[in-house]
Order: structure tokens, then C-alpha cells, then sequence
């Protein structure tokens, strides 16, 4: 172990000598390279880079959306016709932003519509088209008040310019080259080495300090920390960049920003309705009451999370249902069992001779959904449940989020802007891990029913009710554990970098707004 680790730190000192230590370049970290960057695409596709590369039409802001490739918009009384009204820009090729352009990209999306189908839009689309060199025209099959967020997200609504599409024009195939009108664009790439993206001299908004960004691909998370702490890199950011151990050990660092944004997404366990032992609501109300938040806020996440007691944050839009949190009490979660007939031999339960035994599944290199894992096995053997935990490598992981294949899951939701619209359209699709967990539900029908009627309408006391309704079924069905509302974390080196400051959306880094120290 030791020694694959030296040769990764190796080789990531070799890796630095051409970029590093200079002004024009700001160098940072990544588990993995960016991916072909195809804007179209999910994995290997990074979200991070796709925003980096490429423009959307208009970008999200929670108060209210602003300008992108679009420089203005209208919406008809109907709510049916969107204009938007492109400004005067270029992609990286020089090439010019046309409304055929983003016609382009749309024909490809829609191509590929079943990929795209966990985002509510590409099922609302009737047409689009190019009303003239900067007027793109979208028309919807009926009102949809989410239509301007879903446009802005990561993908897959991001434009590539019509010289980075293959001859059939079809993107679902790949892409000729990672074209786009954002403030940067890839210069190089080098498989399980690192990435460099150049300054886009081309792009319409405030250019870049920096000329070129250099991420070095460590999936070693020691690495990553120790060329923070050793000056080899300027910052670090992102899901899973450095553990929260770390964060707190490098705050007291002078050397070292720590940057916390509000809370962003919901840590959750997802428990299954409709499998084995988590088809009784008992045993899942008994799992809500045994576990202990409070050591896990204290002594996993080292109060750097902020205890959940909901799917949704209830300081989203929409999400303040009321709810009365399960509280931990190691009695009552007792007293449901032994009366819904699972009584207590030696150290578990049993009922009709099976023993009340329950699949776990994890990421098996997260750190943290192992450690919030081994407190659940043992809370949960305090009241007579057997929690089998198995360690995923994440492709098979996230297939046993989708066909179901789960007991209990680790899952959580997505942040701005999907949360709650976007989100809840998901839950509809059976290939996501909310699907399967509430299919057990005698209500899921309605539930799928009022996420159809709620998402597309604008009458705001109507969205209230129902996701106030919706969220308390959630609850009184115990069909999800919240954890934690996690926060977004950035280490960065103060004599080096300046000007840090969140994206609106956790995929969005605003690498383009730093500026090296001494500027």
C-alpha cells in the first residue's frame, strides 16, 4: 500500500514541473480525468469540466435566473413559447453562436430522449427552431415553471458548436472534439495523469486570470492533501476531494482557506418498501428510532453537517411540510417490534422463523458511508436488527440503486436548482433508487400522480399542498433515514489564490473568477 502510494506521489511530482508554480496557471486536483467532455453525456463526463467547457442558455441563481448564451428571453402568456434572444458570442473555435447552433444541440438531446428522460423537460418539448440568426424559438406541450433550471444544469442542455459534432450529428455516438463558449476549453488531456484547460479568448464574459487550469488527476486522497499542504497544488474542491477529517485539521492551517457553503444536499438512507423485512413499516419506523443522529453528526461528521430530519431541506421552496421528527428512543423502537411480532432471541429478532436481518449496501471507498454505516449495525443490534453491510464498488452500486436489488441504500439528493421540482420528477422513473424504495407504498400511484400535476403547475398554493402532502406520506412511512444536510467544502492556499467563492450549483466551481494572490 505504502509503496503504491509513493509511486502516485511520484509521479505527481513529475507531473507538476511544466504548470505549477506560476502565476498563469492554477493547479488543482481530481480524483479523475474530465472525460471526452461531451456535453450531451453523463459518466465519465465530469460536471465540473462540461461547465467549465460549455455554455448554457441562461444560468441558474436562486433569486432569479440570469443571463447566459441567452442575453434575454420571454415567456408567452400561455406559458407554452419560450424566445430566447442570443447575445453576440463565439465558441473556442472562433466560430460564431448561431440559433442553428443551439437548434443542433436540441436535435441531439431529443435524439437521445429515453437517456435524458430523468429530467422532466425533454418529455414537455414539442419543438424548436431558429427564428433567425439569434432567435431560438422552444415550444412546450403544456406550461412546465421548471423549463428555465432545467436548461441551466450541467448537462444535457449545454451547447457545443456545430464544428464538435460528428458528421451524423449525433452526440449519443460521441463527439469530434470538446467545442463550447464557456471560459475554457481543453488544451490536453492525459489518461490517469491530469487535464489542462486554456483560457477561452473567445468568450463573452469577463475572461479568466488565469491562462490555464491544470487539474492533476490523485485518486489517492492522501495525495491530494498532501500536495495542498506541500504547495503542489492551489486549492481543492469538489465530492470526495479531501474527507472532513481533513477539512478540520486544515482549517487551523495559516497557510490554508476553509470555505464552507450553506447546505447544499440531503445524506439519506434510502429504505425499501417493497423487499424482505423493509416491506413492514414497523421495522422501518423502529430503524428511524434506533439510530442515533447525534453521534453521527458529532463523531462522523464532526459537526460540520447539519442534522436531517427530512428528505428536503425545509428551507427549500415548498419543503416546510410540518414534519414532527422520529425521536431516538431505544425503548419505543423496542416496543413497535415486539408488537408487530418480532421477538427478541439472543441477539436478534425473529418472526415465523426468520430472523430480522437487513442488506446494507455502501460505497466501499467512501469513507464516510462505511463509518455512518458500522454506527447504524450497531445502533440497529440495540433493538434486535441484524444489519448486513456489504461494500460496493460503485458501478455495481449505483445498478443496485436502479433495479432496486436493496434493502436499505445510501442516496441523497442533488442541490440547486433540482431540489425539490426536479428531484421529485425523478422519483417517477423507475430506474432511480427513490422509484424503487417507495414502490412498496400503497400511495406510490397518487405520489407519481401529484409529482405530474404539481411540476407543471403554477397555482403556488397547489405545489404547497401536495409536496407538504407528499413529504409527511414520506415521513409517516418512514421510506427514507435523513442524516445530514451536507455543506459543499473548498481548501485553499491563501498565498496563492484569491477571489474564492461557490457556484451556484455544486458542479459549478467559478474557477474562472479566481485571480493568483499577487495580482
Amino acid at each position: 500500500m505504502m509503496k503504491k502510494f509513493i509511486i502516485i506521489f511520484f509521479i505527481f511530482l513529475l507531473s507538476t514541473t511544466v504548470y505549477a508554480k506560476n502565476d498563469s496557471t492554477l493547479t488543482i486536483a481530481y480524483p479523475v480525468n474530465a472525460g471526452p467532455l461531451n456535453p450531451h453525456l453523463y459518466n465519465p463526463n465530469q460536471m465540473y469540466a462540461q461547465t467549465m467547457v460549455y455554455d448554457s442558455l441562461v444560468r441558474y441563481n436562486p433569486d432569479d435566473m440570469e443571463p447566459a448564451l441567452a442575453e434575454k428571453w420571454s415567456i408567452s402568456d400561455d406559458g407554452l413559447t419560450y424566445t430566447f434572444k442570443l447575445r453576440n458570442a463565439a465558441f473556442s473555435d472562433g466560430s460564431v453562436v448561431t440559433a442553428e447552433a443551439v437548434v443542433m444541440n436540441f436535435n441531439a438531446v431529443m435524439q437521445n430522449k429515453a437517456r435524458h428522460s430523468w429530467i422532466s423537460l425533454v418529455s414537455m418539448i414539442e419543438s424548436f427552431s431558429a427564428k433567425d440568426e439569434k432567435t431560438f424559438i422552444l415550444k412546450l406541450s403544456k406550461p412546465y415553471n421548471l423549463t428555465l433550471k432545467e436548461l441551466s444544469v450541467a448537462r444535457p442542455f449545454r451547447i457545443l458548436a456545430p464544428n464538435g459534432f460528428l458528421d451524423d450529428k449525433n452526440t449519443s455516438k460521441g463527439i469530434k472534439a470538446p467545442i463550447g463558449s464557456g471560459p475554457w476549453k481543453l488544451k490536453e488531456t492525459r489518461l490517469g495523469e491530469y487535464d489542462i484547460f486554456e483560457r477561452n479568448e473567445y468568450y463573452w464574459g469577463q475572461k479568466p486570470k488565469y491562462k490555464y487550469v491544470k487539474v492533476l488527476v490523485l485518486p489517492d486522497a492522501n495525495s491530494r492533501i498532501i500536495a495542498l499542504e506541500t504547495g503542489k497544488i492551489d486549492m481543492l474542491i469538489g465530492e470526495g476531494s479531501f474527507t472532513i477529517e481533513n477539512f478540520v485539521r486544515l482549517s487551523k492551517n495559516k497557510n490554508i482557506a476553509a470555505y464552507k457553503s450553506e447546505p447544499r444536499v440531503t445524506n439519506m438512507i434510502a429504505i425499501n418498501t417493497a423487499k424482505n423485512n423493509t416491506k413492514d413499516v414497523n421495522v422501518r419506523k423502529a430503524v428511524m428510532m434506533a439510530v442515533n443522529k447525534d453521534n453521527i453528526i458529532k463523531y462522523i461528521l464532526l459537526n460540520q453537517e447539519i442534522k436531517a430530519e427530512q428528505i428536503f431541506n425545509p428551507m427549500l421552496e415548498y419543503c416546510n411540510a410540518g414534519i414532527i421528527p422520529y425521536e431516538y428512543n431505544i425503548n419505543k423502537a423496542n416496543e413497535i417490534l415486539e408488537n408487530a411480532g418480532w421477538k427478541k432471541k439472543g441477539l436478534y429478532r425473529e418472526k415465523d422463523g426468520i430472523i430480522l436481518s437487513i442488506d446494507m449496501h455502501y460505497i466501499g471507498i467512501d469513507p464516510k458511508q462505511k463509518a455512518i454505516a458500522e454506527i447504524l449495525q450497531a445502533d440497529l443490534m440495540n433493538v434486535g436488527i441484524k444489519l448486513n453491510l456489504s461494500a460496493e464498488e460503485s458501478t455495481i452500486f449505483y445498478s443496485l440503486q436502479s433495479n432496486g436489488s436493496f434493502d436499505m441504500i445510501f442516496n441523497k439528493t442533488w442541490g440547486p436548482p433540482f431540489e425539490p421540482g426536479t428531484f421529485a420528477g425523478s422519483m417517477r422513473k423507475p430506474s432511480h433508487a427513490d422509484y424503487q424504495a417507495q414502490s412498496g407504498l400503497k400511495e406510490k400511484e397518487y405520489i407519481d400522480n401529484m409529482i405530474d400535476k404539481l411540476i407543471v403547475s403554477d397555482n403556488t398554493t397547489f405545489i404547497a399542498e401536495k409536496y407538504e402532502e407528499i413529504l409527511n406520506i414520506f415521513h409517516n412511512e418512514a421510506v427514507y433515514l435523513p442524516i445530514s444536510y451536507e455543506l459543499d467544502l473548498a481548501l485553499v492556499r491563501k498565498d496563492r489564490v484569491k477571489n474564492f467563492q461557490f457556484g451556484n450549483m455544486v458542479t459549478e466551481f467559478m474557477l474562472h473568477t479566481l485571480e493568483p494572490y499577487n495580482d
